[in-house]
């Protein structure tokens, strides 16, 4: 082969990783927030994807969601006791936000650096 044809082949490779991960890369937190609310994942994980104290019906998403691939596989075709949402109902993009939303909550402070807790 010639070299020519190794480099062309490695841009496409290159184009080709990128360009599949362009909704990842273009997701936006703040519209994810909006679209967890909008599409009422909030009402069984919690507004920060704590997930629910009450029930089990609601898993902790937060911090550290699944990855994006991993996530979006579960939340297309799962059968627990959530409902599968297609690409109609939860656009892929909306999805993409979703996680970078739940991706962007950090974790919770380890109580011994809140001083009230220390007293």
């Amino acid at each position: 082969m010639s070299r020519q044809f190794f480099r062309f082949a490695l841009a496409a490779f290159a184009a080709g990783v990128v360009l599949a991960h362009a909704p990842a890369l273009a997701a936006d937190a703040a519209k994810g927030k909006a679209a967890f609310m909008k599409y009422g994942c909030w009402q069984c994980h919690g507004t920060e994807g704590q997930g629910s104290a009450i029930t089990s019906a609601g898993k902790v998403l937060a911090p550290d969601p699944l990855p994006l691939e991993t996530f979006a596989a579960f939340v297309r075709s799962t059968d627990r006791a959530m409902p599968p949402y297609s690409e109609l109902a939860l656009p892929p993009a909306d999805l993409a936000d979703i996680h970078a939303y739940l991706s962007s909550i950090p974790k919770a402070k380890d109580y011994k650096t809140i001083p009230l807790l220390n007293q």
